[in-house]
């Protein structure tokens, strides 16, 4: 009699074989699949909501440690003007937000999205005791720990373990080359896709065949046995309750893997944007999220980094054009989903893993800080505007140099867990952090 854990191959694929595997060595795949396959077997059939109903939340990592007061320019501020004499972005040319905070003008698109309310600016966002190393902070931002804990899964791993048992692997796509640390979960979950074109198995030469791919992925030639012994011997130990080999039980998963794979290519080949983006990597990645979204992918979080915010020299040229062609692409992006039908259902956060110090440094940049904004965009249910003070500037407010964070940045986090994607945040955090007011009841 057949074991019910293993009713269908889909319920297998959903469990393991998208969601990092193929990267994995044989020995730890196995053990790792059938603990996977255990531990969600009773929620197999909680999948949250998906298809076009279903809230999405993008995440935007600006990478390098984004300059938040060249950002969000205090133009009224002394303190600013006198502790950046070359870097300080002038008064006339600020796109004013209020009597006092501006965005930099290279941001336009962002300033269109505030002026349509779409467009959240949260200010002096950190974290107590915060780290100035890429690395440390990077981490701590991506598994949202406390800055003496080191936790190895990520805050989105968190949620897709809590909150999305049962999903389809593609419940999380990274627009990139590897799973960023915030997708890391006890159960594999979420993809990485850069090309949805090489999106899929491809075999030995031998016309692609996906038993033969899958076969040669682990070492095995076709036919039997050889190339790889230690895996064959392996695999061939282990069966399952309806006598099925482990390989033969895998290899068949395979063809419901490229049934997925063949749906994300179709849907990025089929689905057209409906407005022009700018040129760049991001709007690039984001044009893809689009046509993905709109494709009806059931994906409830996309992930897309931008880099080059590290500006220790020559900050003004770089990060202008960064900013550029940040606030240009989301703008576009927003443009597009509103076009399409969908952007009422997509909530978008950037982050950076700190922001910089007050005075500029000799060469005309800035070295690594402490707490910076983030910004939040999404539709109707947005509550445009500024959210918390502006950090002060006056040296003697300063921590060795930087400026003080009022928010911390897991507060955010559980504003988008609870009033976003309607999930308790304490499981996934750890403790009940204070929730902003950024979200109302989403669509």
């Amino acid at each position: 009699m057949q074991n019910p854990l293993f009713t269908t191959r889909r319920d297998f694929l959903r469990t393991t074989l998208l969601g990092g595997a193929i990267g994995w060595t044989v020995p730890s795949f196995v053990a790792n699949t059938f603990s996977a396959l255990h531990a969600s077997a009773d929620g197999a059939l909680t999948q949250v909501t998906t298809g076009k109903d279903g809230p999405i939340l993008i995440l935007i990592q600006l990478a390098g440690g984004n300059d938040g007061l060249n950002a969000v320019v205090p133009y009224t501020n002394d303190f600013y003007y006198k502790a950046r004499p070359t870097l300080g972005v002038k008064p006339t040319d600020v796109l004013k937000l209020s009597d006092t905070l501006g965005f930099n003008p290279a941001l336009a698109g962002f300033k269109g999205l505030y002026d349509a309310g779409r467009l959240a600016v949260i200010n002096g966002v950190g974290y107590p005791n915060p780290n100035r190393s890429h690395f440390r902070s990077t981490e701590i931002w991506q598994t949202a720990s406390d800055e003496n804990r080191f936790l190895t899964d990520g805050w989105i791993g968190r949620y897709f373990d809590n909150a999305c048992a049962g999903c389809d692997p593609t419940v999380g796509i990274n627009i990139g080359d590897r799973l960023p640390q915030a997708f890391s979960s006890h159960n594999p979950t979420g993809i990485s896709l850069q090309n949805p074109a090489s999106y899929r198995f491809m075999g030995a030469g031998l016309n692609d065949d996906e038993e033969t791919a899958y076969r040669s992925m682990y070492g095995e030639a076709p036919g039997g046995s050889g190339a790889g012994d230690s895996v064959s011997m392996l695999s061939g130990t282990i069966t399952l309750n309806n006598g099925q080999s482990a390989l033969d039980f895998l290899e068949r998963t395979s063809m419901d893997a490229q049934v997925s794979s063949d749906k994300i290519r179709d849907i990025a080949g089929k689905v057209k944007n409906m407005v022009k983006y700018p040129g760049g990597g991001l709007a690039n990645n984001l044009q893809l999220v689009a046509r993905l979204i709109a494709g009806g992918l059931t994906t409830r979080v996309f992930y897309v980094s931008q880099g080059g915010y590290d500006t220790h020299t020559g900050q003004r040229g770089a990060q202008d054009a960064r900013l550029k062609e940040l606030g240009d692409a989301v703008k576009a992006f927003t443009d597009d989903l509103t076009a399409m039908g969908e952007f009422q259902r997509v909530t978008m956060m950037t982050f950076s893993e700190f922001g910089r110090r007050v005075t500029e440094n000799g060469s005309r940049g800035t070295d690594h800080g402490a707490a910076a904004p983030m910004f939040i965009i999404g539709g109707d249910k947005v509550r445009n505007g500024l959210v918390g003070a502006h950090p002060s500037l006056d040296p003697k407010d300063l921590e060795d140099g930087d400026i003080k964070f009022g928010t911390d940045f897991r507060s955010v986090y559980a504003t988008l867990l609870q009033d976003w994607l309607k999930t308790p945040s304490v499981p996934i955090l750890g403790r009940q952090f204070e929730t902003l007011p950024l979200i109302g009841q989403p669509v």
